[in-house]
Formats: structure tokens, sequence, C-alpha cells
């Protein structure tokens, strides 16, 4: 008589398994991550049940692999976030919020893939074929021959896939809705979007296809389901953007094939997608100038620079509570700290205000250079005066107050020329530093050491 499978409580951050429930998982130390599932007893004829397996083979470190060969979807700023393309027989795990554009963007990919001669599949869990061929001719794209399939059984998927040998590329979308008949529990959870995805990475791995997965959400902005499925695709990126808004952000967080510091901008529009290879122009192109509180930041993306406009308000204190900080765009607590320093530092009385950050266009800025165009945009908005509207700022700010060099400033500058700014307010060089090359022609430098240097500047021109 088969024995009756057990219960088994399973972390999704970590992939912990406890025999009972407990509030907080012991191993990654999460809060109510532990979900219930069934534990299969194993077959007393299975090798891993008698305690048997195989010896691998052992290599030495010596030896050298060439680059893998990389397959262009033809989207070049989904290119740019997977490092040159999709590399044969890898997984890629695409996740965002719903309606943000996933699906949009892979069938506009896996359409131009197929347009390129390429055999691409592209199968769907949430909407019929019919659904996916009316979107298809709403972005303007129906006239591809791409193989569509609507499925959520896994094994009749590796079924159709290992009955088609040229297959280059495939796309499930979306892996929440996929179920495999051998675990007992419902699709979406744990056990099934583990089992479903090892079964499906397998096959990608040993059939040699590019493999990309579409993930949900939860509502703190990480993939649903075990945190392990992280770790078993070798590329994760996230699609980012404010419904509201037209601007969306790939962003790779992991990439074994590529840097995971670069960036793809889209704009959605009525036919779908559309890349914007000059994001700079587009951030900017609502901005107006003299208005006290703004100020451009000369950022970068990876290796590409992007122009942003930094916007701050002050509003004195409303009620006896402490101030607000209300930050889109950018780290609160670096928000505060750079408060802190301007009031210690420099002199400037904020502590009593309401402060309002914001970085136009909806990018999040993660790098530190950012300090000094907010502090620019700060001060702005405290004196009432407004900076140069061709005028650009990078630079990081020390707790001292001292303003110190960032990576890559000839490329910043590059881009800001490139625009049409006149001038740069830039960290000073310092003495034993290697030379800054000759800036651009018609734009002027402005190096300054302390933000007591700005502060000065601020007051002069008011």
């Amino acid at each position: 008589m088969a024995k009756k499978p057990s219960r088994q409580f399973v972390c999704r951050a970590c992939g912990a398994v406890y025999p009972k429930w407990i509030g907080q998982c012991e191993a990654c130390g999460e809060w109510n991550t532990l979900v219930e599932e069934t534990a299969e007893p194993l077959a007393a004829s299975s090798p891993r049940a008698a305690g048997k397996g195989r010896r691998v083979k052992l290599e030495g470190l010596e030896g050298m692999a060439a680059p893998p060969p990389r397959t262009q979807t033809g989207i070049v700023e989904l290119d740019r976030v997977l490092g040159g393309g999709l590399v044969p027989a890898s997984v890629v795990l695409v996740g965002g919020d719903p309606g943000i554009g996933k699906s949009t963007l892979l069938l506009q990919a896996a359409c131009r893939l197929a347009g390129k001669g390429e055999r691409v599949l592209y199968i769907s869990g949430e909407e019929a074929v019919d659904q996916i061929r009316l979107r298809a001719l709403r972005l303007g794209v129906g006239t591809a021959t791409l193989d569509l399939a609507a499925s959520i059984n896994v094994m009749d998927i590796v079924a159709t896939l290992e009955a088609e040998p040229d297959v280059r590329a495939v796309v499930i979308d979306s892996i929440q809705t996929m179920w495999l008949e051998t675990v007992e529990s419902a699709p979406g959870t744990v056990s099934q979007v583990r089992a479903c995805a090892f079964e499906l990475i397998r096959l990608a791995k040993r059939r040699g296809f590019s493999l990309i997965l579409v993930g949900h959400v939860t509502k703190e902005g990480a993939l649903a389901g075990p945190r392990v499925l992280e770790h078993m695709v070798d590329a994760v990126m996230y699609f980012e953007g404010d419904r509201g808004h037209q601007f969306r952000i790939l962003r790779a967080a992991k990439n074994r094939f590529g840097a995971t510091d670069e960036i793809g901008v889209f704009a959605m529009t009525d036919r779908g997608l559309e890349e914007v290879s000059n994001p700079s122009a587009l951030f900017l192109a609502e901005r107006r100038g003299n208005i006290a509180g703004s100020a451009v930041f000369a950022g970068l993306e990876g290796t590409r620079p992007v122009l942003l406009e930094v916007q701050a308000l002050l509003s004195p204190k409303s009620g006896d509570g402490a101030p607000r900080r209300a930050v889109v765009g950018w780290d609160s607590g670096r928000l505060n700290m750079l408060l802190a320093v301007l009031e210690t530092r420099c002199g400037l009385k904020l502590s009593g205000m309401d402060v309002y950050l914001n970085v136009a266009g909806g990018l999040k800025v993660a790098e530190p250079a950012a300090d000094l165009a907010v502090a620019a945009a700060l001060i702005s908005a405290a004196s009432g005066v407004p900076t140069s509207s061709g005028e650009v700022y990078f630079g990081e700010v020390g707790l001292s107050g001292e303003i110190r060099q960032v990576a890559q400033a000839d490329a910043r500058l590059k881009e800001a020329a490139k625009l049409g700014f006149d001038r740069a307010v830039l960290p000073r060089r310092i003495a034993r530093g290697s030379a800054r090359s000759k800036p651009p022609e018609g734009l002027a430098l402005r190096e300054i050491g302390h933000l007591s240097d700005l502060i000065s500047a601020e007051m002069e021109a008011e």
C-alpha cells in the first residue's frame, strides 16, 4: 500500500522546509513566508532513496570557453539589458506589475524574432489564442509567422517542445499559471511554480532554446512564488513604471551573461511599446526654466548617460508633528542625510519645513552622484532663486559637506553638451588624481569642493 503523502511547510523566500508552521523562518529571518505543500514520498527503487549515484566528471581550471553566441531580438533597448541578445539555452525571468506591459514587450520581441526567420513559440496560460491575435493586430505585428498556443499543462508543453526540433525561443506567459499534474497543489503555489519552472528550465538547457518566463510580482514589488525561482534562471529583469505615465524602464537585477546596471527605456503608446533611443531629451522635454527648486542631474545608468530633472518643493511645516519628507524616485534616507548636512555644515535652516522631492520622468535614481543636483534643487527652493536653465550638476556629497568625485565624468559632460547645456557644476579635481580630459566645446566647467561654495554662488545670483 502506498504511503500517504505528508504535509510540510516551505519558506517562499529561501526554500527552507519545516515540519510545522512557524511565524518567522529561522533560515532567512523573514516573517509569514511559510506555506503548506505536499511532500511526496520517494519510491523505494529510486536512486535517491537507495543512496546511489553516478560519479561526475572532474575538470581542471585551465582552458578558455568561447563567448556564447547571441540572437538579437530586434529591440535595441531589450538587447542592451540582456547584454547583447538572447543566449541559447538561457532562461530569462521578466517580472513587473499587472498591466505594465510585460506581455506587450515580449509579444513584440517574439514577432521581431519570427520576422528574422527564427522559430519562436508563444505559449500563454492567461489568454486565448484569439486574444493574442487581437493584441498582435493592435500592435501592428499581426502578420508575423509566430506559433501560438494556450495551455497551462506543463507536460503537454514539454511534449510539444520535444516534437519541435528547430525552436530557437519560447515565451511562457506566465509561470504562475502553469500546472504540473504530479504536484498536488493549485497553480501559483510555491510547489507548483518551482516544479513547473524546473521542468521547463531542464528542457531548455537540454534542447538549447532560449526560454523567457513571465512572472507576477507581489504588492511589495518582489516576484511572486518561491525566491529560489530567481536562483534557477540566468537573468532576472524587472519592468518598472507608473501605469499613469508613458515611460517604462526595463532593469536587470541578475544577468549571468551581461551587466546588471544597464536599463532599457520605452514609451507606452497606442501602438504598443516604442524604444526611446535618447531618454535624456524625453525626460527633459517638459522641463520649464526659471523655476525655483529645479536642477538637472547628469546621471549614468550602466554605460548610458541620462539627464534628469530633480524637483524640490519646500513648505512651512503643517501641524505640531514632525516635518514631512516625501520622496519619489530617490532614497529617502539619503535625502534626510543631505538635509542634515545642509543645516549643520552650511547653516541652511530646513528643519521646520516640509520637503517634497521628485525625479521627473518616473526613473528611480540610486547612484550617489545625484547628491549635488538634489542639493542644488533644495538650495534653489529655499532661496527662491532658480538655477540656470543651461546648467547641469553631478557629484557626491560627504557628511562634512565636501563634494566627492564620481565615475565617468567625461561621458556625463558629453551628454550635457549634446543636449545644448553650456555649464556643468561638478567636483573639484584633486591634486594627485588623474587629469580630466578637455571638456566638450561650448561647455564651461564650475568645479566646487564644498556645498558652501554652491550656496554662496546662489546668494550672489540673488
